[in-house]
């Protein structure tokens, strides 16, 4: 396919989009790191310099997507995700320790962090496998072998520690699901998601008598002629109770210090209020600040390089994790709902452009990118906002993170590049 060609093939709309969140992600990363000694805009021992050169990387990476053949992505995908998962598995070995977690190499010039190039890597290989079954995914052992390639790499995140990096990869389970995977695994997902939650916050003795109570009623239903699988249901019940039961142990074995404070802060699991303020002024302190940054900002924001607790370091890893609230603090509502209409459009459009794909490896890599963007948008903006726990996930296109933009960017036109290939013209 010539240049002028793919030109003329590619989706304008998602590329302004795109080039729109990196530029207003960028200035609040300059606003963000700002001090008053500064001069250079492109000075690049600076982290707005860093971060600009990154862009340039970027750039020049999708110049590079767009020249490569359009089916060498389908044909290398296992190969990468073989890569990716020796990658990932070196770190146990030569891993560079940041924040607490061993997940990064260390190149000199910059941290690498493989998980990134993971995220691309399963969606192209869980894509590629889809696409080779052809099929709807009904039976037992494709929809383990689908599992499976997202588990992998999941299970070797884990341990860094690094769970927000792990669930991203969850969230490829999406995928499958559009492919035609019963509902009823989603449904047991969230089942299991609730079921936790609520021992963590009343106990097992309560989680078993609303069961027992639930099961009671159903029988009673059941005396009234209504067609209620009871002794299914009875074992349902055993399994879930069994499953509540691990909870306490998994919460206070498995989980580390900082992770059952996190849970303990979002859920007010601690009864002590000297514990949870201590609590609060330590692993609640990022969202604290956050929050009130952005409530600072009002509707119309305080204006470019005037927040005045952005220009106090309030809040911790402002230009990283917790970017948006620079935006709430000077740029007010006007900025945050640019921003969320932005991400939103972003996430409506690509779902459009996977719809009109005729090739199964093009819609199914196209479902993948929007699953990882979507929760990475969706965590992050809560974590700031201070309605879903701290997990350290960025916010895509638009946090500091040179690894980050350039890998958020590749698994972006990855999928215009495929879509370039399209042989259904639609919208």
């Amino acid at each position: 396919m010539s240049g002028r060609s793919i030109l003329k093939r590619i989706d304008w709309l998602t590329v302004f989009i795109y080039l729109s969140l990196v530029i207003i992600g960028w200035s609040n990363i300059y606003s963000s790191t700002f001090t008053e000694t500064q001069d250079a805009l492109f000075d690049f021992g600076t982290l707005h310099g860093k971060q600009l050169f990154f862009i340039g990387v970027s750039l020049v990476a999708i110049l590079v997507i767009m020249a490569l053949e359009v089916n060498f992505y389908e044909r290398f995908s296992s190969v990468l995700y073989l890569i990716s998962m020796v990658s990932l598995l070196g770190l146990f070995v030569f891993g560079k320790t940041i924040a607490g977690a061993t997940s990064w190499y260390s190149l000199g010039f910059m941290n690498f962090q493989p998980s990134e190039l993971a995220k691309i890597a399963t969606a192209l290989a869980l894509a590629k496998y889809l696409s080779d079954i052809q099929t709807d995914i009904k039976r037992r052992k494709d929809q383990l072998y689908a599992l499976l390639i997202i588990l992998i790499p999941a299970l070797l995140i884990i341990p860094q520690p690094d769970p927000g990096s792990a669930l991203v990869f969850f969230a490829l389970v999406f995928v499958i699901f559009r492919e035609g995977l019963p509902l009823f695994y989603l449904g047991i997902g969230f089942f299991a998601i609730l079921i936790f939650v609520t021992t963590l916050m009343f106990g097992t003795i309560w989680v078993t008598i609303g069961l027992a109570l639930l099961l009671v009623l159903l029988f009673a239903l059941k005396r009234k002629s209504f067609k209620v699988p009871i002794f299914p249901l009875a074992i349902v019940v055993i399994f879930t109770i069994l499953f509540s039961l691990s909870v306490n142990f998994v919460f206070n074995n498995v989980f580390e210090q900082r992770h059952r404070d996190r849970f303990s802060l979002w859920l007010r699991l601690e009864k002590d209020p000297a514990k949870l303020e201590q609590i609060r002024r330590t692993i609640g302190y990022n969202t604290y600040q956050s929050e009130k940054a952005i409530e600072s900002g009002g509707f119309w924001g305080k204006g470019f390089l005037e927040g005045t607790r952005t220009k106090g370091d309030f809040v911790p890893e402002q230009h990283t994790d917790y970017i948006f609230s620079t935006v709430g603090e000077e740029w007010g509502f006007l900025g945050t709902a640019t921003v969320v209409i932005l991400f939103t459009i972003l996430l409506l459009r690509l779902i459009s452009l996977a719809e009109r794909q005729k090739n199964d490896f093009a819609r199914m890599y196209g479902y993948g990118v929007i699953s990882i963007l979507l929760i990475h948008y969706f965590i992050n903006i809560g974590m700031v906002i201070g309605v879903l726990p701290t997990i350290g996930i960025p916010l895509p296109f638009f946090s500091y993170g040179g690894s980050g933009l350039l890998f958020f960017t590749i698994l972006l036109f990855i999928f215009l590049k495929l879509d370039t290939n399209r042989l259904k013209e639609s919208f």
